[in-house]
């Protein structure tokens, strides 16, 4: 049971702090969608997600109603469709992606993730074709997200994919250029990727999953900052012990709603993932949370130390309030959709190779960064590689999702609205590493992998 000051606290916090849950996720198998003649199996897969989420979005508002707790998103993920398309006839996977986003369309989310493949180790016919479809599939949907996961502490790096990914991204904006290469703002590249991640744009629905599921991510990076000021001056054992209580009573919250979607749908509860989300709506920032704790901007010196403080309690916060936390769980450093992150990034003190660290203590990785348009694709596989490395031999989900912005240079800015928000261009190093990305084949797992 809740007390009256736990429920008054809670009005509180979704009042003026920005407290809401970001999205409730449903997760749904299409393994039984599989056909070899393609257009059966893309129709399948519009039946399937039409029926089974028919009832989605409608739960979700009638428990913002009951709760008075803002839902900001309901969204769908699904089977990697390089799995399900796999057995098709044909050699473009674009119209699986065309039939996800008119399965969103008529269920009424606002993204639908897992156009995606898992090749961390190698590829399959049905890896190849899917990776290749991407520029297409992504430039012609308008809610279709897609990730490809490119590594694992497992099995090492697959560079091959990592080079291939570098040329899709630049294909992907060139295909957008009119709209500043949305198309990459929908497409994420991991290293250890989880199964049950709510989020966008890396959400799938895992092959241990059940038949569907409800996934939550939660947010509140305005209550965790409130919280923090009020401990001005304390030492770093009670800012910690503080972050940790909020993050408790958040998750509390948002297992409580995803709970109830539940039930609503009829379907099991999965987890809850406690990540701290941004969005550029000033009050809801990460980096001011960062710079509640003394930073006078955040990427400044401390800042990797601040938020791996940060991370460390939300987590430990979260996990003494839910027995099923999954998904990233952390703190989300996405440039273009932190309010802070961008002024600081503006200011020149925020830059690439800051956030690359910060990556190393945090949920995710380098996340919605705006590069000059020109930026060739073995420089941004170079990038990716470097990122996945961090994940691989540190044991986490590391990913990359930027925009190599067509016809903008440094000191531009990219516009993308909403929840993506927008963000200055900035700079990467000039130096090449063409020889390095090209030399193909696996980077070999670490020797922390043998772990048997």
């Amino acid at each position: 049971m809740y007390s009256i000051n736990e429920v008054l606290e809670t009005i509180r916090m979704v009042q003026e702090e920005n407290l809401d849950i970001r999205t409730i996720t449903m997760g749904i198998s299409l393994r039984d969608c599989a056909d070899a003649d393609h257009k059966k199996a893309c129709q399948k897969i519009y039946d399937k997600i039409t029926r089974t989420a028919a009832n989605l979005v409608k739960s979700g508002e009638e428990i913002e109603k009951e709760y008075g707790i803002p839902i900001i998103n309901k969204r769908i993920s699904v089977t990697p469709i390089s799995l399900v398309a796999e057995s098709s006839d044909v050699q473009n996977y674009t119209d699986f992606a065309k039939a996800l986003d008119r399965a969103a369309k008529e269920v009424g989310v606002n993204f639908i993730g897992g156009f995606s493949a898992l090749v961390h180790k190698g590829f399959t016919k049905g890896d190849r074709i899917l990776i290749d479809s991407i520029p297409e599939a992504l430039s012609t949907t308008e809610r279709v997200c897609s990730s490809v996961n490119v590594a694992s502490t497992k099995d090492g790096i697959n560079m091959d994919a990592v080079y291939r990914m570098g040329k899709i991204i630049k294909e992907c904006a060139a295909r957008t250029a009119s709209q500043d290469g949305l198309a990459c703002a929908k497409l994420v590249v991991f290293c250890n990727v989880p199964e049950d991640n709510p989020f966008m744009a890396g959400a799938f629905h895992g092959i241990g999953e059940p038949e569907c599921v409800i996934n939550v991510g939660v947010s509140g990076p305005g209550v965790v900052k409130n919280a923090v000021e009020k401990v001005k001056g304390s030492d770093f054992g009670t800012l910690a012990e503080t972050v940790k209580k909020t993050a408790f009573k958040i998750t509390r919250m948002g297992e409580l709603v995803g709970r109830a979607a539940a039930a609503k749908l009829g379907v099991p509860f999965g987890i809850i993932d406690l990540s701290l989300a941004p969005t550029p709506a000033v009050g809801d920032s990460v980096a001011e949370v960062l710079e509640a704790m003394g930073l006078e901007t955040c990427g400044t010196h401390g800042t990797t130390a601040a938020l791996a403080l940060l991370n460390d309690a939300v987590k430990k916060g979260g996990a003494m309030a839910s027995s099923y936390v999954g998904g990233l769980s952390g703190a989300f450093i996405p440039l273009s959709e932190d309010a802070g992150m961008i002024r600081a990034a503006e200011q020149g003190i925020l830059t690439l190779e800051k956030l690359e660290a910060m990556t190393c203590v945090c949920s995710v990785g380098l996340d919605m960064i705006a590069i000059p348009g020109d930026t060739t694709a073995e420089t941004i596989a170079a990038i990716i590689a470097d990122e996945m490395a961090i994940g691989m031999v540190n044991f986490k989900t590391t990913a990359v999702r930027i925009i190599p912005a067509p016809g903008k240079k440094v000191g531009d800015n990219v516009v993308f609205g909403g929840l993506l928000g927008h963000a200055p261009i900035i700079p990467i190093k000039e130096a090449k590493a063409v020889d390095f990305v090209s030399r193909g084949g696996r980077i070999p797992a670490p020797i922390q992998s043998l772990k048997n």
